[in-house]
């Protein structure tokens, strides 16, 4: 695909950064520091890469490697010599620096101090995993000298924890920049990229994740079944590898957290039944893994909403491509090395229906939660589902003023995600029935239905694909 699609707030947020550079400060001090942080692959270089094209300002674009401490410097050095600050050429043959301080003086020098100018720092949390006094380093020349230039220092890093843990308290580079959160591509940007309608652009995002990498190899207008019957017959395709090279950088040692994610994608949602899937994990493992894929936002633990405690918690994978990869995927790679990806898209086939109605709920309900104000009654603050030990009843979508403990429930809802089935009379009144079921709801809590094929049901307010995309427009 040609063209920059989505991130219409992300270059809004950086152009506005780069407008405080260029107007000072009253403290004498334009600088301004900014910490991007995002799933692996899902495209914060690209992002920075179009600011960067689009501003036409000189700049320093520095990517770690990981390999050492030495080969980075080495690294950084070169990349400053080669930039397109002004004066870049004046350091080539300069030497490779030997630390951190002095990389960074070697970078105050080479910035233009009467205009503004960009340096961007790639992979992050490798150079602090390499060096125990980076984050000084870094501190230290910003507050000193950095800050005082009109340059916009930009952070990238995709260890969500790691780049999180930068700007606490504590921590050397605390409270001296900005964050910003890059998500993957949402689904209408998946309808505008790929020339999809709705329904097809939801089924399309359930299985890409909203990846850039996935959707440049998906042919536009391709429905889904065109791009998996293509993409099944290469092994080396982009929804092949991404998967096993983001397991692979997230979890290079602990086998054990990648078992009980491989047991949630496979669908096990309940603390007993991914311990047993994982091997029957001793309960202080199985805690300590979930924590641990809590912590870099791999998996949710959601509990349900209503106006009574629970502690029914279920898990389930937080990246949509990850999830369809573990069920589908991974398993699937020795087949489609031996040249049968008909086989496993045979298998997707078979349990297509029953895994996207699981899977579309948490985007439906983020879908909501943009919507809140033009489709949900006042007051409603949150949205979650319901649900019991047994699943009876188990609620797809409820409304409420708080969570996970709610004062006040002001809807309740189902998702019918199918084909040419619409929501129908039986389904309203099935609803009803879960309705009655549900702390704090009564029989004047409003009623809602998210539907794939529309409603033939009265006295439900009905919301399609074509309402739900409006979200993120």
């Amino acid at each position: 695909m040609d063209g920059f699609i989505g991130r219409r707030s992300e270059l809004a947020h950086l152009d506005d950064l780069m407008d405080k550079v260029r107007s000072g400060s009253r403290t004498g001090r334009p600088g301004r520091a900014l910490l991007v942080r995002g799933r692996r692959r899902v495209g914060k270089s690209r992002l920075v890469e179009e600011f960067l094209e689009r501003s036409r300002l000189p700049h320093l674009f520095f990517t770690a490697i990981g390999g050492s401490k030495e080969e980075d410097l080495a690294g950084f050095g070169a990349e400053i010599a080669a930039s397109s600050l002004p004066d870049a050429a004046r350091f080539s043959g300069y030497g490779t620096p030997q630390s951190w301080d002095a990389a960074f003086g070697m970078l105050a020098t080479a910035l233009p101090a009467d205009s503004p100018s960009v340096v961007v720092l790639d992979e992050m949390p490798y150079l602090v995993s390499e060096d125990p006094s980076f984050e000084g380093a870094l501190q230290k020349a910003f507050d000193r000298t950095l800050s005082r230039l009109p340059v916009l220092l930009v952070l990238v890093g995709s260890d969500l924890a790691m780049m999180e843990k930068l700007n606490t308290y504590g921590r050397p580079f605390y409270q001296r920049g900005t964050e910003m959160v890059v998500p993957p591509l949402s689904p209408a940007d998946v309808a505008d990229m790929l020339g999809l309608s709705p329904a097809d652009a939801f089924d399309a995002y359930l299985v890409s994740g909203g990846l850039p990498l996935i959707l440049e190899e998906w042919p536009r207008g391709a429905d889904l079944w065109e791009y998996l019957g293509t993409a099944l017959r290469h092994p080396t395709s982009a929804l092949l590898v991404s998967g096993e090279r983001t397991l692979a950088a997230e979890f290079p040692t602990e086998a054990q957290a990648r078992t009980v994610l491989g047991a949630i994608g496979h669908g096990e949602r309940t603390f007993t039944l991914i311990g047993r899937a994982a091997g029957d994990l001793h309960p202080s493992s199985l805690t300590r893994s979930l924590q641990l894929l809590t912590g870099r936002r791999m998996v949710a633990a959601d509990l349900p909403l209503s106006t009574r405690p629970s502690r029914e918690t279920r898990y389930r994978i937080e990246d949509p491509y990850l999830r369809f990869w573990l069920s589908f995927i991974g398993p699937g790679i020795p087949t489609v090395e031996r040249g049968r990806g008909d086989r496993v898209l045979d298998i997707i086939r078979a349990h297509w229906t029953t895994w996207r109605g699981r899977a579309v709920e948490p985007v439906v309900r983020e879908a909501l939660w943009r919507l809140i104000d033009d489709h949900l009654p006042a007051g409603t603050q949150t949205i979650g589902g319901y649900w019991t030990r047994t699943n009876d009843p188990e609620i797809d979508i409820v409304g409420a003023d708080r969570s996970p403990i709610a004062k006040r429930i002001t809807a309740v809802g189902s998702i019918k995600w199918l084909e040419n089935k619409p929501f129908d009379q039986r389904d309203l009144a099935r609803l009803r029935i879960h309705r009655s079921r549900l702390p704090g709801a009564d029989a004047t809590t409003p009623l809602l239905a998210v539907t794939r094929s529309g409603s033939t049901a009265t006295g439900v307010t009905v919301l399609t694909p074509d309402d739900l995309i409006g979200a993120w427009r």
